[in-house]
C-alpha cells in the first residue's frame, strides 16, 4: 500500500547534519557559480537547511541574506556554525514552512534573488513553493532552483546490491508522497508559477576512485542511505538483513579502484516579469 504521508526523508539529526555540511563543502563552489550573486543583491534562501550555501550567497553579495527554514534544530546548528565562523551577521534564519514562508507584507515581492536547493524533491505540492518565491522577488528578481532527478545516477561497476539499494531509496520518495525526479521539471514549475524560464543547466556532481574527494561521496552517499533506513525498511521492497548486506556490498564497491559515479543536479533560473 502507497503511503501518503509526506515528510523529509533524512532528519535533522547530529550524523545528517555532518553529512550535510560535507555536502555543502562538495556542492557549494559549483552553485554559486552558476548563481553568479551580484553586490547589493537581496537573497532569500528557501529551505535553506544549515544555511552555510545561505551564508555564501550573502558573502558574495556584501550584505545580509534572509534564510527560511522549517526545522529548529538546523536553525540552531545554523547560527553556531554561523558563530564559529565570525558569521552570524551575513544572515537572518527564520523558523518557517516554505510553502507559506514568514515574510512581512513590506517584504513580499523585494527580494532580488530567491532560491532553493534540495527542497521540491520533498514537499508534496512543489509548485506551490516555487509560486511563493516569485511572490517574494521584485519584478526582474531571480527565482534559482537547484534539485534532483534521481534517476539520473549511475554507479559503475554496478553490483546488484547497490542498484536495488537505490532503486529502493528513489522509491521511498513516491511512497512519502514526494517527487524524486521533480528536477527534470524545474522548468515547467518556473512557468506554471508565472516567472519566464531563462537558462537550465545540468551541474556535475560526481566523481572516481583516485579523485580527492571520492571518498567523501562515497561517505555521503552511506550518510544518505543510513538517515533513510526508517523510511526504506517501512516500504517493504528491503527487509534490514538485506539493507545490510547491501550497505556492506556499496562499502565494498567505494573502495574498488575503477569505481565510478555519475550524477548531476538540476539547475533552472526564471525571472519574475
Amino acid at each position: 500500500m502507497t503511503r501518503r504521508a509526506s515528510h523529509y526523508l533524512h532528519g535533522t539529526a547530529p550524523d545528517e547534519q555532518r553529512r550535510l555540511s560535507t555536502l555543502n563543502r562538495l556542492l557549494n563552489d559549483s552553485s554559486l557559480r552558476e548563481i553568479a550573486i551580484q553586490p547589493g543583491e537581496r537573497v532569500v534562501d528557501f529551505g535553506c537547511g544549515l544555511a552555510q550555501l545561505t551564508r555564501d550567497m550573502a558573502r558574495a553579495a556584501g550584505v545580509p541574506a534572509l534564510g527560511i527554514e522549517r526545522s529548529p534544530e538546523q536553525i540552531v546548528e545554523g547560527l553556531r556554525q554561523a558563530r564559529e565562523a565570525g558569521e552570524e551577521a551575513l544572515i537572518e534564519l527564520r523558523a518557517g514552512n516554505v510553502l507559506t514562508p514568514p515574510l512581512t507584507a513590506g517584504e513580499w515581492g523585494t527580494f532580488d534573488v530567491a532560491h532553493a536547493r534540495f527542497v521540491l524533491e520533498h514537499v508534496p505540492a512543489p509548485i506551490g513553493v516555487v509560486r511563493a518565491m516569485v511572490r517574494a522577488v521584485r519584478p526582474g528578481g531571480r527565482i534559482v532552483l537547484e534539485d534532483d532527478d534521481h534517476w539520473v545516477l549511475r554507479f559503475w561497476p554496478e553490483p546488484v546490491e547497490c542498484a536495488t539499494l537505490w532503486r529502493t531509496y528513489v522509491e521511498t520518495f513516491t511512497q512519502i508522497g514526494n517527487d524524486p525526479q521533480v528536477g527534470r521539471k524545474l522548468v515547467a514549475l518556473l512557468h506554471e508559477a508565472g516567472a519566464k524560464p531563462r537558462r537550465n543547466r545540468w551541474i556535475f556532481f560526481g566523481g572516481c576512485a583516485g579523485e580527492p574527494h571520492f571518498p567523501l561521496l562515497v561517505e555521503n552517499m552511506l550518510g544518505l542511505f543510513a538517515g533513510a533506513r526508517k523510511a526504506m525498511l517501512a516500504g517493504g521492497q528491503l527487509d534490514a538483513e538485506s539493507f545490510a548486506a547491501a550497505i556492506a556490498a556499496f562499502s565494498v564497491w567505494g573502495r574498488r579502484p575503477d569505481a565510478a559515479l555519475w550524477f548531476a543536479r538540476c539547475w533552472a533560473e526564471g525571472v519574475k516579469p
